[in-house]
């Protein structure tokens, strides 16, 4: 899957449209993804994540010419004024939206898709010092929520959505929601298309050791009705009651 997803953004990038085209398009992807755009002027005036995509384009091509130095300071340069890392050799696809974008880090060896949504604090990070493909390639409309970190040569597959503060150490399939510290992988049952409007509702994201820890009280409750003949009173101290989780005299 992992070199399936990275042909696919090397395809991608074959048929990029020039730099003109490419601006045109930033402008109206953050026009249709953040609703507190109100313009085309606005975002090219103000939106960092935007500046931070422009300049890297020009330090990636510096970059690949092995002119390695000046790609570097261009791309610290950028660092200084827009708070976003972006090393001069990561690939980076069409229409990539990095709103508010303060503390987003992107390694060397990373490889981002189309149309993908990267809110700020997020980390696509490397763990090894090995010199070669170290960093995440992120597949197409994917959404990463603020915080989240996403390190290691492993691959998040297209129309996936990465929950805020979640740590993501191993592959996820397509379609998939991850959620948690680490990251818990979560197969959606009603698939996001390519034709969709980008998932951006980070509120959908499954709490599954809090299901997990219903499934269990819910089974020792019926093995005590079982065992005694009837329904058990629970006197434990923490026991969910709807979407809330009861405490019963507990203090620090």
């Amino acid at each position: 899957m992992q070199i399936e997803v990275s042909q696919t953004v090397q395809t991608k990038k074959a048929k990029a449209p020039g730099f003109l085209d490419s601006v045109r398009e930033d402008l109206n992807s953050a026009l249709q993804r953040d609703p507190a755009a109100r313009s085309r002027l606005e975002i090219a005036l103000l939106y960092p994540g935007l500046h931070a995509i422009w300049i890297h384009r020009l330090s990636h091509w510096l970059w690949n010419r092995d002119f390695k130095l000046l790609a570097r300071w261009l791309s610290q340069l950028a660092r200084g004024l827009t708070g976003i890392e972006i090393h001069p050799g990561a690939k980076i696809g069409q229409r990539v939206f990095i709103d508010h974008g303060m503390g987003v880090v992107i390694g060397e060896t990373a490889e981002v898709g189309d149309d993908v949504t990267l809110y700020h604090g997020v980390t696509l990070g490397g763990t090894s010092l090995n010199k070669g493909k170290r960093h995440p390639t992120i597949g197409n409309r994917v959404t990463i929520g603020a915080g989240a970190k996403v390190l290691g040569n492993i691959t998040i597959g297209d129309d996936s959505r990465i929950g805020a503060n979640a740590v993501v150490v191993k592959s996820v399939p397509e379609n998939s929601v991850v959620v948690g510290v680490p990251g818990q992988i979560v197969k959606r049952a009603q698939p996001h298309r390519p034709s969709d409007a980008p998932d951006l509702n980070h509120t959908a994201l499954p709490d599954v050791f809090a299901a997990a820890i219903r499934d269990l009280l819910a089974r020792v409750e019926d093995l005590e009705t079982r065992v005694e003949g009837h329904s058990h009173v629970h006197t434990a101290h923490y026991t969910p009651v709807g979407e809330a989780w009861q405490e019963v005299d507990y203090t620090i």
